[in-house]
């Protein structure tokens, strides 16, 4: 939050009124260079003065909406001329800026007919002064976290939920996972303050299918005005940190909102009330594109303002082919402007962009509570106090921390995908577990006959080959159990691990050496990642549990399978919910209230 000093806002002013006036030289005629260097003149005594100068109104529309055209992430682009701005600079308090933003909600939602609108409050002058939105969006809706980890409503807004209620707002008594947020403000860098937003405001649209009427059983919904509030606008040296701006929705981002894991993750409640089988392979393609049908649909049928990703890409076309003819260019940021579904259908898909930056530009910034101080009580302690109050707490975190029973995690792989899944494991078993994950290839095996809870999470190759990564702790294990000290130098075999590997007929027939077991103090448990197109179905997997098992290691888990053509994330899921269960349970009955 520090403005930019006289020196650098002169160069970027003097090129902002150029754009300006090269704008205006048809109303101007002639007049416009005169016009141009009159401004230019005045600006520069008023950054002498104040080290920062004011837009006059038609100069803050010009730099809006010219922002608003070089923007590489909006698809939307094409009616950037259309943008509202609502000019909110003599704005001094939080409720004045409540007031504000309750007219734009008003004003952009148009009940339903969506305008394109933009309120600027007042540029940064001073350091740590600033105007902020502390909400990303002026419509939210909260998440709240359980104790469980799990969370009701809206992930992405989990912290902020929990922003709200710090500052004192307290959430309805009977909790959904719709809720709307209220609008936390700060004026002239002072204390936030958060405002109840209006109901009578929000628009908001319930999600019904035309073909599935049972799909009104999930109760989903969501809002109308797509408000976002979180970043900047720069405009000829001069940065606005409180801008909120709307346009309207395309359907795709609301289906990414209610569908993607990492927001409401409601694919599969979905898929089970359109009756799809979530083992087959594509359920969840099917149920996206429904659900985007749906939503598409559900506006519609409200007289909402939404567009389709086919319509909104081909608009983008032509805006493209108009910038190219007018500027030479546009800005495009493939990754943003393709559609997260569908995407080679679309013409935008097969189209090469250029990703670069133009000025007046929207610029991302932090969210202002990382760096904000809340108040605190009065109290002060010593700084000696203050130390020997965080050493004894380090303290007991570590020493809760050893107490802890170690859980590795193994993985072999050739994609990838056997590494996504053990860092699941990790993420799962780290709540009561000390977790951690390790290649095959890369892991201490000096150290695997002290583990106390050894995981392995790998796939097969080929016709049941172990992966290149896995093939080396393979024949260590192999090596071990045909009584091959560690440290000596194994001989070359060239058989395939899979044609050698079976289960101890010793182990079977209940004849054991027990110099032969010196993992007899490990657990552990084995999933195997595969395909069932190919004969040797997760061989490796079963290698490594046979194996293991020889060397006396105790199995609380059978192996499991995951077949990627179908089913492969609820049978790991169903198997790593197993395992933790037993993990759990036996610590318990070892290590009792220590754990």
């Amino acid at each position: 939050a520090q403005p930019r000093t006289s020196e650098e806002v002169w160069p970027l002013a003097k090129d902002f009124i150029r754009q300006y006036y090269e704008s205006k030289t048809t109303a101007l005629g002639e007049r416009w260079e005169e016009a141009m260097k009159a401004r230019l003149a005045a600006i520069k005594r008023e950054i002498e003065v104040k080290g920062h100068y004011e837009l006059t109104y038609e100069e803050l529309v010009f730099g809006a909406r010219t922002a608003w055209r070089n923007a590489p992430r909006c698809v939307n682009r094409i009616i950037w001329r259309q943008l509202e701005v609502l000019d909110a600079r003599n704005v001094t308090t939080t409720l004045e800026m409540f007031d504000a933003l309750c007219h734009h909600i008003k004003y952009g939602t148009n009940g339903g007919n969506m305008r394109s609108t933009i309120t600027v409050f007042q540029h940064r002058t001073r350091p740590n002064a600033d105007y902020r939105v502390w909400n990303s969006q002026l419509i939210r809706y909260a998440g709240y976290r359980h104790e469980d980890g799990s969370i009701l409503g809206d992930p992405a807004n989990a912290d902020f939920t929990e922003i709200c209620t710090k500052l004192g707002w307290t959430p309805p008594t009977c909790k959904t996972q719709f809720d709307i947020l209220p609008l936390v403000l700060q004026a002239a860098g002072g204390e936030p303050q958060w405002y109840e937003i209006p109901m009578e405001l929000v628009l908001e649209v319930p999600i019904s299918h035309p073909d599935y009427p049972d799909f009104d059983d999930l109760n989903l919904k969501w809002y109308a005005l797509p408000a976002v509030s979180s970043l900047c606008l720069d405009i000829g040296g001069i940065e606005f940190p409180a801008i909120p701006f709307n346009g309207w929705y395309m359907g795709t981002e609301i289906g990414r909102n209610l569908g993607d894991c990492n927001r409401y993750n409601l694919l599969k409640p979905i898929a089970l009330k359109l009756g799809l089988n979530i083992n087959s392979k594509f359920w969840k393609d099917k149920a996206l594109i429904e659900l985007n049908f749906a939503i598409i649909h559900s506006y519609q049928k409200c007289n909402v303002s939404i567009v389709d990703h086919h319509s909104a890409t081909e608009s983008f076309m032509t805006h493209l082919k108009n910038e190219t003819l007018t500027r030479g260019g546009c800005p495009a940021d493939w990754v943003w402007i393709v559609p997260p579904f569908s995407g080679s259908l679309c013409p935008v898909f097969h189209q090469e962009m250029l990703l670069y930056h133009l000025s007046p530009s929207y610029e991302y910034q932090d969210d202002p509570w990382k760096h904000h101080t809340f108040r605190t009580s009065s109290k002060c302690h010593k700084f000696k106090t203050v130390a020997e109050m965080v050493r004894q707490t380090a303290e007991m975190f570590h020493h809760v921390y050893q107490k802890r029973v170690k859980a590795t995690i193994l993985y072999a792989t050739e994609t990838g995908h056997s590494r996504n899944y053990a860092d699941i494991v990790k993420q799962f078993f780290g709540r009561n577990f000390a977790s951690q994950v390790h290649c095959m290839e890369s892991y201490n095996r000096a150290s695997l006959e002290h583990e106390q809870l050894l995981i392995v999470v790998t796939s097969t190759f080929g016709s049941g080959d172990p992966p290149a990564n896995g093939e080396s702790f393979g024949r260590y294990l192999l090596g071990l159990r045909n009584g091959v000290r560690p440290g000596v130098m194994q001989p070359q075999c060239k058989k395939r691990m899979s044609t050698i590997v079976a289960p101890s007929l010793q182990l079977m027939n209940g004849k054991v050496n027990e110099a032969t077991r010196p993992l007899s103090q490990v657990k552990y448990a084995v999933f195997g990642l595969g395909s069932r197109t190919y004969p040797n179905f997760c061989t490796f997997a079963h290698t490594c549990d046979n194996l293991l098992k020889d060397l006396g290691a105790e199995q609380i888990c059978l192996c499991g399978e995951g077949n990627e053509l179908c089913g492969q994330e609820e049978s790991f899921q169903f198997w790593l919910r197993q395992c933790y269960l037993v993990s759990v349970l036996w610590v318990l009955c070892v290590w009792g209230d220590n754990f």
